[in-house]
């Protein structure tokens, strides 16, 4: 047994977890250099949600935020999340984006790029599978994993030879609900090893408690690499501390080979952060307990807070229980997806009005009937095709790939963007935010002529013209 390979997820996935995915560049810059000689087998740092904080609340270019966390990090393999045909953004996109954002990711400095679909509908993921190899990037395929009658082992298993015969170089079992609980772990990775030959990874947050423990016979039955957080930003919903991870494996058949000592000081630099994080009252410290409720609801933390909110927002937060209990069922309806962005948002939105309004499907959503329609791809078990009629009308299905109906659109998004374009990834901001980016390439320009001015002033008063 090789050791076994840590990716350490604190510059992406655990701010983005207990954060909001506020964290700074300016706040990660000073450790950086400190974790690169660490021995992390990645470091999980883009992609995500981090792409459009970036813009929307940090005022910071996600793209130099990638190049600067390169040249800082020159010894360790950087990772990112991307959604398959949906990229960083919420619909899907055209081939040709697609495979330019892949492009851009990997020349800028993404080794690995760790792509899902919502659906686990393998059309959605070929393109940008292809694209990553066609780059030299390693594509690793994320199956979502979650609970029903339908998501048996060789459902899994299924998937995973697929994803294998698509050319992924290795798979990670998502956990994103925290739904896996440690025997299942222990079986699962020994049947998805057992039908595939390419490594498999185990990405599971901490919200049911048990992360800790699905990691440890997750290892024994043969996962190749594990997930974890800096201690001071794991737990909750995020991961299980790297440390103690580590420390689990230590003079172990698997042990990762990274120092403990080592490790104080990455963590020492993230605990003062999240004193100021609490402090600021960004990171609210019961977000860091255990929630057991996850394994009956079975729905993401983040998912459970948008509903709660929606429910407030219509003064209606008494009927959370209520709507916990349509979730489920407007899931069987629209064919079983696994609740992962964005399909977590779709139902989870369904469900509320379905329960405020008083009558189901009264009021349908705009993305609800799309889900149903097949506008993000072939759901895990077909839709009854009354229920399909009762949401759609007269509207027909798509059966098809969902970009297949999409033509080209790199030229048109250029076109649209062109006023702003400092640099080529501008274009890909753009499109994948096209109401957010405006805004930040705005205030880019701004700043910009703002220091230009105050440069100017200073060499008015020495040498006036």
């Amino acid at each position: 047994m090789a050791k076994l390979k840590i990716t350490e997820t604190v510059l992406r996935d655990a701010h983005q977890s207990l954060l909001a995915t506020r964290m700074t560049l300016d706040e990660m810059l000073p450790i950086l250099s400190t974790m690169d000689k660490i021995g992390f087998y990645s470091a999980e740092c883009w992609g995500g949600a981090t792409f459009d904080s970036c813009i929307r609340f940090l005022d910071e270019c996600p793209w130099d935020r990638l190049r600067t966390i390169r040249k800082e990090m020159p010894n360790t393999k950087l990772q990112m999340l991307f959604r398959g045909q949906n990229m960083l953004g919420y619909r899907h996109y055209a081939d040709d984006l697609v495979e330019y954002f892949v492009q851009k990711s990997i020349a800028n400095g993404i080794d690995i790029i760790r792509i899902f679909d919502a659906l686990n509908d393998i059309r959605n993921l070929e393109t940008a599978i292809n694209a990553a190899k066609k780059e030299q990037g390693h594509a690793q395929v994320a199956i979502s994993y979650t609970l029903g009658e339908v998501f048996t082992h060789e459902y899994y298993m299924n998937y995973a030879k697929q994803v294998e015969s698509a050319g992924a170089d290795s798979i990670c079992i998502k956990d994103m609900a925290a739904l896996l609980t440690p025997y299942e772990a222990e079986t699962l990775v020994r049947d998805i090893k057992s039908a595939v030959s390419i490594p498999v990874q185990l990405h599971t947050h901490y919200t049911s408690g048990l992360a800790s423990m699905c990691i440890l016979k997750a290892v024994e039955a043969g996962a190749d690499a594990v997930d974890t957080a800096m201690s001071p930003l794991a737990l909750g919903t995020s991961h299980a501390p790297t440390e103690s991870i580590v420390a689990t494996f230590k003079g172990t058949e698997y042990d990762t080979g990274i120092d403990l000592v080592a490790l104080t000081e990455v963590r020492d630099f993230f605990m003062k952060l999240r004193k100021k994080y609490i402090d600021s009252g960004l990171l609210d410290p019961s977000m860091l307990a255990t929630d057991a409720n996850a394994l009956i609801y079975q729905v993401p933390g983040g998912m459970l807070s948008n509903l709660l909110s929606q429910l407030k927002q219509a003064g209606k937060a008494d009927q959370l229980d209520e709507v916990l209990k349509e979730v489920p069922r407007v899931r069987k309806d629209s064919g079983f997806p696994p609740l992962v962005t964005p399909t977590s948002q779709i139902v989870g939105t369904q469900a509320v009005f379905n329960v405020i309004t008083g009558e189901r499907y009264k009021t349908v959503t705009k993305e609800f009937k799309g889900l149903v329609k097949g506008e993000y791809g072939k759901t895990p078990v077909d839709i009854d095709p009354e229920f399909r009629k009762k949401i759609l009308g007269d509207e027909q299905p798509i059966t098809c790939r969902p970009a297949d109906q999409l033509a080209p659109e790199f030229e048109a998004m250029k076109a649209e963007a062109a006023e702003w374009i400092e640099q080529e990834e501008d274009i890909l901001t753009y499109a994948m935010f096209p109401k957010v980016a405006p805004k930040y390439f705005e205030k880019r320009r701004d700043r910009k002529l703002g220091i230009d001015a105050d440069h100017a002033d200073k060499v008015n008063k020495v040498h006036p013209v």
